[in-house]
């Protein structure tokens, strides 16, 4: 009986979701299936004793050479800019930094060559809960409205521009720092709201500019990351009642990070499900 051949996995990124899944292929990749064909970072020293020399890749721009059937980028949304056009044209593409898909010109051009490479374009959920069920009224046009609640501890934020601002002001008090169209919001927090990045590829009716991103500093939750999902639905012209979802995901999270607890394991089952789903976009 013929072995399958192992699906190789190239990790671009070793900040702490890049060092976690690494340690998960070295460790449980075999029955999986999965070996690592490369790990980039962009300062080699972390992998330092903890990736072999042969497994690291110094020049990125040299990814080709070691034949990946899937890269993963959990490193910065720069990344997706730069090297996600030649990334899906030679394998599966997982975009652990969602937010650079809320560049309209880069988020159109994956589509592009997804579907004309026949690679799959997969997108984590990460944190966002219920994204399959969105997509599926996304895909019928009964989706007619998506609102995410992100809050988390003042110091969980990685923030640029009017934020920073915002954010130190709220270090005594609740306060909001953003209300309005998630493509506004992903420059501005790009480590943060890849959950409100992802909710935009689910909900492909809406995308960016119609789904509502409201990211909320809270000094009371040091250890906590909320979720708060609103979906809405259809109303019915005769009763004038609107079919509506609301969640919650609360998760556990160490001081100060910007990735929760269960946010890990959530990205490791997402790995597992990219054995190739076509030329298209995945949410898995």
């Amino acid at each position: 009986m013929l072995q399958e051949k192992k699906w190789r996995v190239g990790i671009v990124g070793y900040g702490h979701i890049g060092e976690y899944l690494v340690s998960q292929i070295l460790g449980e990749g075999d029955q999986y299936n999965l070996e690592l064909a490369f790990v980039w970072n962009r300062s080699t020293e972390k992998m330092k004793g903890k990736v072999s020399d042969d497994l690291q890749l110094q020049d990125l721009s040299q990814f080709t050479q070691r034949c990946a059937d899937l890269i993963v980028e959990v490193a910065h949304p720069c990344i997706v800019k730069d090297y996600g056009e030649a990334f899906i044209s030679s394998s599966n593409f997982l975009v652990g930094s969602p937010t650079a898909l809320a560049d309209q010109t880069t988020e159109i051009k994956l589509r592009e060559i997804a579907k004309r490479s026949g690679h799959t374009l997969y997108i984590p959920s990460g944190a966002f809960w219920g994204g399959e069920d969105i997509q599926k009224m996304a895909d019928r046009g009964t989706l007619k409205g998506l609102k995410i609640t992100m809050t988390k501890h003042p110091d969980s934020f990685k923030l640029t521009g009017p934020l920073v601002e915002k954010n130190k002001q709220a270090i005594n008090e609740r306060s909001v720092l953003y209300e309005g169209p998630v493509r506004g919001l992903c420059p501005l927090a790009p480590n943060n709201v890849n959950t409100m990045a992802a909710a935009c590829m689910a909900a492909h009716t809406l995308g960016f500019d119609k789904v509502i991103g409201i990211l909320i500093a809270d000094p009371s939750i040091p250890n906590w990351h909320f979720v708060d999902i609103e979906v809405k639905g259809p109303t019915n012209e005769k009763t004038g009642q609107t079919f509506v979802i609301k969640t919650r995901r609360m998760n556990p999270a160490a001081p100060s990070s910007v990735t929760g607890s269960a946010t890990f394991l959530s990205f490791w089952s997402s790995v597992l499900v990219c054995k190739g789903h076509g030329g298209r976009v995945y949410l898995c």
